[in-house]
């Protein structure tokens, strides 16, 4: 670690500070420190210009933004670091490949600390060392000056500030449980009514401070703040008080002297059982793990209101079943976009918090998660500690639907491949569960009652609209030709117009320059990418959905993707294949399911531009012989239906000239 990063501190728990060798230092304006505050919360990692673009403006980016980020780096070295040459290279805010990194020592952010206090705090407190437990939280909690990145502004802040917020009330209540296993109950209560004026709607701290009252001999009081609690959660949630805060009213009125102060107050006793049995323990904790919203989207009115449609008549249901949504569609069509943008909409309806888990069964950077992984994931997300987690699949869905029971939360389960792999993750509550995958999953549909809303790409009016989002409205009606160019050569898929928004950066570069780069359609697949990143690189993302093929549908795709025609039927599609029209037809329908064909009429199908492109790419990979075979085949069909009567080398001839008319 450079010495110039030891001597910087900060501090995120409140308002945003800085010290430089003990002396606080100014961080300027607020968009500048919603820079350092980013780069603070997750010291020492790089982050790209594009994300921070995204964590300081969110939706609203101008377009001086790239330049406004590398404005506010300048501002922050000059105050992180005075004694650094203008063209000396930064040792706190270093520059990293495309984008920034705040060196310094973990435990010189407050932040930093305050994890690793809670971790020992709970370490303790599962080893039954109260003391030790008690001293632990105490130091975690002592660090909190206010509400985290009080003075910061944009989407990041706003997402940490609840984040850490549902950790430090987590905290208080596993610290009020020991307490109360301690004995401590009089200078709790306390401290507990002052905690639930800012958390009115937390169900455990009021089931901490009714058992708190009821110990210190005040039985009335407690039982008036189940009353309170009562028409609280009725007022603002239309629903009652939690299973378990009922149990603990009953003991009120009939004395239990399950509610005693515990014998040698301890670890283990009724108290603290009782306390971890309620919605409080491991399920206490509110997770905050929804993603930013991607910024410029646009378009979708009739998925996102059949979306509300959705989620709203899931919250007024009153049978406590989880509102299951699957959101198919081709790469690059926007699905996991689509799926925040609604979560966010909805997030305040979902008081309990909001879980994301990534499958990445059709990314490029690591292998898939499956649903034991998945689990884990979101347990230990849920407060358990890893070391408690069950070893087998059924241990772990078991625990988590205890955990969810009767609680309201938004779970998103992006890039899924299977029903099995959701399956364990649907909690018997009243849940929200939004899935995006390449797959129409239609088994979930069926068996599970899931709806499905199936995402084909923009209209060429919402092409237009993200253009003009992202290059400016000025620039893209002042060249509206080539701009419907360009988003037809895209097939008017999100991903590529952002790719090909990317490539227009330069405000003089016209976009008919990129019209001519994007004409040859052999090598436009070449063009639709982004350096250094495979997951928005147009090819990678079609192969994962190729690659997970299996072996038929996959010489089904290569041999289509030979015989080069936009649009096909079944039976040409079996005269290539040699098998029977009704195996072709099922084939076919993998295809479509797979997103990798769509429906073009009875018995007729089609690529989508882009993706006709790649099938003739992965066409080389059919052996040669093979290739020829099925030109012979699908010749003699022709032959025979159409009264063709050219040659193989004919053939050939006729579909390229077919397929260039896309």
């Amino acid at each position: 670690m450079p010495e110039a990063g030891r001597s910087v501190r900060l501090e995120l728990l409140g308002r945003l500070r800085a010290w430089r060798d003990d002396a606080e230092v100014k961080l300027g304006p607020p968009k500048q420190r919603a820079v350092l505050g980013f780069l603070a919360g997750r010291v020492n990692e790089a982050a790209g210009i594009d994300e921070i673009i995204d964590a300081v403006w969110g939706d609203a980016v101008p377009a001086t933004a790239a330049n406004g980020v590398h404005t506010y780096i300048a501002g922050l070295r000059k105050a992180l670091e005075p004694r650094r040459g203008r063209r000396d290279t930064g040792e706190v805010l270093v520059s990293t490949g495309g984008g920034y990194a705040l060196r310094v020592p973990p435990e010189n952010v407050d932040v930093e600390r305050f994890l690793e206090h809670l971790s020992a705090a709970r370490r303790s407190s599962a080893d039954g060392e109260i003391t030790e437990a008690l001293h632990a939280f105490d130091l975690a909690l002592r660090l909190w000056r206010g509400e985290a990145y009080a003075n910061v502004p944009g989407p990041f802040a706003d997402t940490e500030r609840a984040h850490l917020g549902e950790l430090r009330t987590a905290a208080i209540e596993d610290w009020a449980a020991l307490m109360l296993d301690a004995g401590r109950h009089t200078e709790l209560a306390t401290v507990l009514s002052d905690t639930i004026v800012k958390h009115p709607l937390r169900e455990r701290l009021r089931w901490l401070l009714m058992l708190a009252l009821y110990r210190c001999g005040r039985q009335a009081r407690a039982l008036a703040v189940y009353r309170e609690t009562r028409h609280l959660l009725i007022k603002e949630l239309g629903i009652e008080p939690g299973p378990e805060l009922q149990k603990l009213h009953e003991q009120i009125l009939g004395g239990s002297p399950e509610l005693a102060v515990p014998a040698g107050a301890g670890r283990g006793t009724p108290a603290a059982s009782q306390a971890e049995g309620h919605s409080g323990g491991p399920a206490s904790v509110r997770p905050a793990q929804l993603p930013p919203r991607v910024r410029g989207f646009v378009g979708r009115h009739e998925e996102l209101d059949r979306l509300r449609t959705i989620i709203t008549d899931g919250l007024a249901q009153t049978q406590g079943k989880p509102t299951l949504v699957v959101i198919d569609g081709v790469a690059g069509s926007g699905k996991t976009t689509l799926a925040l943008t609604a979560a966010h909409q909805f997030i305040d309806r979902f008081p309990d918090g909001q879980l994301f888990i990534n499958f990445g069964c059709f990314g490029t950077r690591r292998e898939p998660m499956d649903a034991s992984e998945a689990l884990a994931s979101s347990l230990q997300s849920l407060g358990v500690d890893r070391r408690q987690l069950p070893r087998d699949l059924e241990g772990r869905a078991a625990l988590y639907r205890s955990l969810l029971y009767d609680r309201r939360l938004l779970i998103v389960l992006d890039d899924a491949a299977s029903p099995d792999q959701i399956r364990p993750l649907i909690p018997g509550g009243p849940a929200c569960v939004l899935v995006t995958s390449r797959r129409r999953l239609s088994g979930f549909v069926a068996r599970d009652g899931a709806h499905r809303i199936d995402l084909a790409p923009l209209t060429l009016t919402e092409s237009v609209t993200l253009l003009s989002y992202l290059l400016g409205a000025e620039r893209v009606a002042a060249q509206r030709e080539d701009t419907v160019r360009i988003a037809e050569m895209c097939g008017h898929l999100p991903l590529a117009l952002r790719l090909a928004a990317e490539q227009l950066i330069d405000p003089e570069m016209p976009f008919s320059e990129l019209v001519e780069r994007y004409t040859p359609r052999h090598r436009r697949l070449d063009r639709l990418a982004a350096d250094g990143d495979p997951e928005t690189t147009l090819r990678e993302v079609f192969s994962c959905s190729y690659q997970a093929l299996d072996p038929e549908p996959a010489r089904m795709f290569r041999l289509l993707g030979d015989y080069g025609t936009p649009s096909f039927c079944v039976a040409e599609a079996a005269a290539l294949a040699g098998i029977s029209w009704s195996r072709a037809r099922q084939i076919l329908e993998v295809l479509v399911d797979n997103h990798l064909l769509e429906e073009d009429g009875k018995d007729t199908y089609r690529f989508h531009i882009l993706l006709a492109t790649y099938a003739a790419e992965c066409s080389w990979q059919e052996p040669e012989a093979s290739r020829k075979d099925a030109a012979r085949r699908v010749l003699h069909y022709q032959r025979t239906v159409n009264g063709f009567h050219g040659g193989v080398d004919e053939l050939r001839i006729s579909s390229v000239h077919f397929s260039a008319r896309l």
